[in-house]
């Protein structure tokens, strides 16, 4: 009877540590990519004004792109790469979510990420309904 009842708290620990645990890593995957799209946004804004005062073109300031994402992310508890490419901006963001139950069964931290991709444009394109 010791052993079935053993084995069914163990169950029910694991089971309690993957309800609680995953949800913490799913909030965090969420964040993730809450930041990795606003990130991508604030390279996306960094406009080479030259370029736009002259012909009326949207481009990119690569280097102010990434330094603006970069910017962003280091407000925030996580890491990410940021590359420019063109006129659109992605980001990465990795972030580690350490575990409340699932760490005494050794498993101490969760890792997820988020990759979202920005692009400069003029004005309004559509309506969004």
């Amino acid at each position: 009877m010791t052993g079935f009842v053993v084995a069914i708290v163990g169950a029910l620990f694991l089971l309690a540590g993957l309800v609680v645990d995953g949800g913490l890593a799913l909030g965090a995957r969420v964040r993730a990519l809450n930041e990795a799209q606003e990130a991508a946004r604030a390279g996306a804004q960094q406009l080479d004004l030259a370029v736009y005062r002259r012909d009326a073109s949207v481009r990119l300031d690569a280097g102010r792109a990434r330094a603006a994402a970069l910017a962003y992310i280091a407000a925030t508890p996580d890491t990410a790469s940021v590359s420019v490419s063109g006129d659109r901006v992605t980001v990465v963001v990795r972030a580690v979510q350490r575990t409340q139950i699932l760490g005494l069964a050794g498993l101490g931290s969760i890792a997820v990420s988020g990759r979202a991709t920005a692009e400069a444009q003029r004005g309004v394109t559509e309506v969004i309904r």
